[in-house]
């Protein structure tokens, strides 16, 4: 599957079981988590996204990027 590159913006290669991220332009080589905290850290508005996926925010904050 093509997604774009967090590092340089070119298509990258995400692996058919999630479970890498490759860019032949920028040499990128991450995991698919390394990928989506990149993805996060670049944009706030997938940081926001995130928070949707916290088990149980009874009374607590979505917690950190770093936390992910």
């Amino acid at each position: 599957m093509k997604v774009k590159c967090p590092k340089c913006d070119a298509i990258a290669e995400l692996g058919d079981d999630f479970s890498y991220v490759k860019c032949s332009k920028c040499s990128l080589d991450i995991t698919y988590g390394e990928y989506v905290k990149f993805i996060a850290y670049k944009d706030a508005i997938y940081s926001d996204v995130l928070g949707d996926y916290v088990k149980d925010t009874n009374g607590a904050a979505a917690g950190t990027l770093d936390e992910w």
